[in-house]
């Protein structure tokens, strides 16, 4: 089946496909569903948690730095940008999450939000009631297993760029796991949209924004993509998994 380039949605990718007994197949807790020992009375318990919320458009916010922390989230469509603000009115991006991806994690351990999040593009939700999630996680192992597995995965993600990469491993680690990631989903590896801002790209990837613009089309002149303003289409992935290896600790 040939996949569709993200964020085109249809029935195989838009994380919308659940019903009382099972998550939707791409989002974060579906894994926690097939876990054994995860008998039909939780599995109930659990989709009663859910809240379906949304659309939110470009620009809007689903929570603000400061609110108080009631709910992770899951992406059932769109993307998300999580970020902070520091003192002197400088943004940092935290990170972009996809369809199936949950937000809100880090707000585990406190009481408040600590970052914001906002949608990139028209994006809907299902909301988790996170004191209620947690009484039901004391009871469901294969749930409280894939919290861990969701936070162990974020750090993860936030400590791939910590190291002193040159620009070209940044660029390619951050097109080649976006890749992945979007295969993971249903969507093509090789063909997708960047819907974030180049300029949110390099905030991400800690570079100046005509860097990141001067990478991608050395790699286009290399012959490793083709880029039309936000649209990419990876021509030779094997060289870009080479120069993202490092990054990616392959």
């Amino acid at each position: 089946m040939n996949r569709p380039p993200f964020p085109k949605q249809d029935l195989h990718t838009l994380s919308d496909d659940g019903d009382e007994l099972r998550f939707c197949t791409t989002c974060a807790f579906s894994q926690a569903c097939l876990s054994e020992g995860m008998d039909k009375t939780a599995l109930k318990d659990l989709h009663v948690l859910v809240e379906h919320v949304g659309p939110f458009h470009a620009g809007d916010y689903i929570f603000r730095e400061g609110d108080p922390f009631e709910a992770i989230a899951a992406v059932r469509a769109g993307t998300v940008k999580t970020f902070v603000v520091d003192r002197d009115g400088n943004e940092h991006v935290l990170g972009f999450h996809l369809p199936g991806e949950v937000i809100g994690l880090n707000a585990i351990d406190g009481d408040i939000y600590p970052c914001n999040a906002v949608a990139l593009d028209t994006a809907m939700l299902c909301r988790f009631s996170f004191p209620k999630m947690a009484v039901l996680a004391g009871r469901v192992p294969g749930l409280q297993a894939q919290l861990f597995r969701l936070l162990s995965r974020d750090i993860g993600r936030a400590a791939l760029l910590a190291g002193d990469w040159s620009a070209d491993q940044r660029m390619s680690a951050f097109l080649i796991a976006f890749s992945r990631r979007l295969a993971e989903r249903g969507f093509s590896p090789r063909r997708f949209q960047l819907t974030m801002a180049r300029t949110d790209i390099a905030n991400y990837l800690r570079l100046a924004p005509e860097t990141v613009s001067r990478v991608l089309r050395r790699f286009e002149e290399d012959g490793l993509l083709r880029v039309d303003r936000r649209d990419v289409e990876l021509l030779d992935r094997d060289a870009l998994m080479t120069l993202a290896a490092p990054v990616l600790r392959e």
